[in-house]
């Protein structure tokens, strides 16, 4: 199993409520071989700060020239001689490379200068005779600031660059040679790599190996010295070559089971199932073996949360022989490690501080303890200090509260924190990880990673790519400034009128308070999504339309359930802030009395034994929308209800559970045998169906032909208004 993307970890303490969002990651599993020679030069440029001389119009920034798109955005300069581009490197640069991608308004004259302070410059490369495309230039020089410097154009227009990239080395990297060690005694411990001081300032990583390239660059400019994987495998070398390159090391994850708790791969017996733990601990060794001089590797992580998710496999006494068994089991691995790798630490994670007894007790080869704590970080100090444990530790997640450490919100989902609170939250973890002196030698907080769903929008510091106030918070936290940067929108005190109660397919208003530090103009995107109601974590664009001073009236979801609305703002400057709050989605009221109340209500057929049932005709008439009727899995199927004399009927609201109708006819009869049709659909798509109809009758009936799912029919409600 390989590590989360979007998951949402598990809590320090075993009464946490165990949520565990998890996507497989083809980088999660990571294998290296020797990496070549000499290493390619880093991307320094992508992201970074950039101006220029002028730009031909809104669209057309020096910014777009460095964000990594190399076909869809482009600066554009003025129609006139001469026109500059440059960026920032945030720090001096050993220069080694400069590609330019013009557009076809390209330079036939220019230079590329380099300098120490933004103002005196000089010229590493002059070209004098260029003809658009790609430009790959090889540069000699060192300096902070980098530009084009354009001194003849090629035609009547002006200068376009899709895309401006300087490769070099940045500042000093940390070591990429020597053996990593855990050094010193008692409480005054240090992590130190080719004999120098290392402080472990990492993140998780979530993107696909094939983008390592294109976003360690910008790790390493956020101050991150380490990322950490779940797994290693032969796809692993991709990412080690490019963490290398870029001074960056990893935390070599292995994955046994059960790991994190619920869907992490099933249960283990630890003490009677040789063959499973023969499997890994070769396969462990293998790629110990074919990665130990790796320069990308900083130590090896064995497991992950799985002392604490075997309780989710075993109880009682068995849990604890399990427990022992599993602690044991991770020892033998560190032992074959060491015995392949005698110079690269080996550590092994829990998300519960009382998983340390069971190391202390049966895994004395681990150089150091790891651990994923969030809301409660600062309480894995005081836990080693009252344990009095004699190793060190790393925190290998951590961030804001999870889902399992905040209150629920009036509809009974985890009230999730704002941008600000999260950003906050690795404010916060950082400072209870250095406030452990000689301890706690670094952190992997989560998560870099990209995904635009429920659990990348909780945890995610770039989702879709965007950066948010908490990038920026352990961006500070590790580099030290964002002093110059261009920050997120912040939103803050949304609210959602009628969150209780938002009627099916109707619109409701969301509202907040939306400003950009920066002054940037802002755009805006809606989305909801449905993990509550449908189990489906995607974030799907809403219909809505802006009302104005912040408000926006959104379309709900035909389907009912708790939905998480979301509102986003980006800055066209590459960063986004997203607040999100819950919204009832509940069936549209209708006026006049229902008819079909409590009446006698029969059918072809009513499920007795599947799950939440028996499931009989009447609780589709009994007002209540916690219970339904469910019939067999075959067509056709019947539901008819007598009101016990002749009545007008003007309106029917079905209220279907998820097995629903795609095809079926509204009947009426006076004498429950003769009947005629009032209504006919063969699109039915479920949730909630409004039908108006004029027609006077004692029985109402609903044939049904095509069911929409491979299950039978089933209705929450089946109402009928006069």
């Amino acid at each position: 199993m390989h590590g989360p993307s979007t998951a949402i970890p598990a809590a320090r303490r075993p009464g946490a409520l165990l949520i565990i969002l998890l996507a497989v990651l083809a980088t999660s599993l990571v294998v290296l071989a020797p990496p070549p020679a000499r290493a390619a030069k880093a991307l320094l440029s992508q992201g970074r700060p950039a101006t220029a001389s002028s730009q031909e119009g809104g669209a057309f920034g020096a910014s777009a020239a460095v964000d990594g798109n190399l076909t869809g955005t482009r600066w554009a300069s003025e129609w006139r001689d001469p026109q500059w581009l440059q960026v920032d490197l945030g720090e001096q640069a050993d220069l080694s490379r400069a590609v330019l991608t013009w557009e076809s308004a390209y330079a036939a004259r220019y230079e590329i200068q380099a300098s120490d302070n933004g103002t005196d410059w000089r010229t590493l490369r002059s070209v004098t005779a260029g003809d658009g495309g790609t430009d790959d230039l090889a540069l000699s020089g060192a300096g902070r600031y980098v530009r084009m410097l354009g001194t003849a154009r090629a035609g009547g227009n002006g200068y376009s660059l899709w895309e401006f990239q300087v490769y070099g080395s940045r500042g000093t990297p940390p070591p990429t040679g020597g053996a990593v060690r855990v050094t010193g005694s008692q409480g005054n411990w240090q992590l130190t790599v080719g004999g120098q001081p290392y402080q472990v300032k990492g993140l998780t990583w979530g993107p696909s190996v094939a983008d390592a390239a294109r976003h360690l660059p910008d790790l390493r400019s956020m101050g991150v010295n380490t990322i950490r994987t779940w797994g290693t495998d032969g796809s692993s070398k991709q990412l080690l070559d490019q963490a290398a390159a870029h001074g960056i090391r990893v935390v070599s994850g292995f994955w046994l089971q059960p790991g994190g708790g619920p869907g992490s791969g099933g249960c283990v017996d630890y003490l009677t199932d040789e063959a499973y733990k023969s499997s890994p601990l070769t396969e462990f060794a293998r790629w110990v073996e074919a990665y130990q001089d790796h320069p990308g590797v900083l130590m090896w992580n064995v497991g992950n949360e799985s002392v604490l998710g075997l309780q989710n496999c075993y109880g009682g006494d068995e849990l604890e022989r399990q427990r022992n068994a599993y602690t044991s089991f991770v020892n033998d691995v560190a032992r074959r490690i060491h015995a392949i790798d005698p110079n690269h630490p080996v550590t092994s994670t829990d998300a519960w501080t009382g998983a340390w007894p069971y190391y202390r007790r049966n895994a004395p080869d681990l150089d150091l303890y790891s651990m994923n704590s969030y809301d409660d970080i600062c309480g894995v100090r005081e836990d080693w200090e009252s344990g009095g444990y004699t190793k060190p530790y790393i925190i290998t997640e951590g961030g804001p509260a999870g889902e399992w450490e905040v209150p629920d919100d009036a509809n009974g989902v985890p009230d999730e924190p704002t941008d600000v609170r999260k950003a906050d939250g690795y404010t916060a973890a950082w400072n209870c990880v250095t406030g452990h002196r000689g301890v706690a030698l670094g952190a992997t907080l989560f998560h870099y990673g990209v995904e635009h769903d429920v659990g990348g929008v909780w945890f995610n510091l770039v989702p879709d790519g965007k950066k948010r106030l908490s990038y920026y918070a352990v961006k500070k936290a590790y580099a030290g400034s964002v002093a110059g940067d261009n920050t997120p929108p912040v939103i803050s005190g949304m609210t959602v009128q009628g969150a209780g109660a938002a009627p099916a397919g109707r619109e409701f208003t969301i509202g907040a308070q939306i400003r950009d530090p920066d002054g940037d103009p802002l755009t805006y995107k809606v989305f909801l999504s449905g993990n509550y109601a449908t189990g489906d974590k995607a974030l799907v664009e809403a219909r809505w339309r802006a009302t104005g001073n912040g408000t926006f009236a959104v379309t709900a979801p035909e389907r009912l359930g708790v939905w998480k609305v979301y509102i986003e703002a980006e800055d066209g400057r590459g960063n986004v802030g997203i607040e999100t709050r819950s919204v009832k989605v509940v069936a549209p009221p209708v006026a006049g009395t229902n008819l079909a109340l409590g009446r006698p209500t029969t059918a072809t057929s009513a499920q007795a034994g599947s799950a939440g049932c028996p499931c009989t005709p009447a609780m589709a008439t009994d007002g209540r929308l916690d219970t339904r009727w469910a019939s067999d899995w075959s067509d056709p199927q019947s539901i008819q209800v007598d009101l016990g004399e002749r009545k007008s009927l003007r309106h029917l609201q079905l209220v279907w559970d998820p097995a629903f109708a795609r095809a079926y006819e509204v009947q009426v009869s006076d004498n429950g045998t003769d009947w005629r049709t009032v209504h006919t659909t063969t699109t039915g798509n479920g949730d909630v169906d409004g039908i108006d109809v004029t027609a006077t009758a004692r029985h109402v009936r609903l044939r049904l032909t095509q069911r929409g799912t491979g299950w039978g029919y089933s209705l929450w409600e089946f109402g009928l208004y006069g």
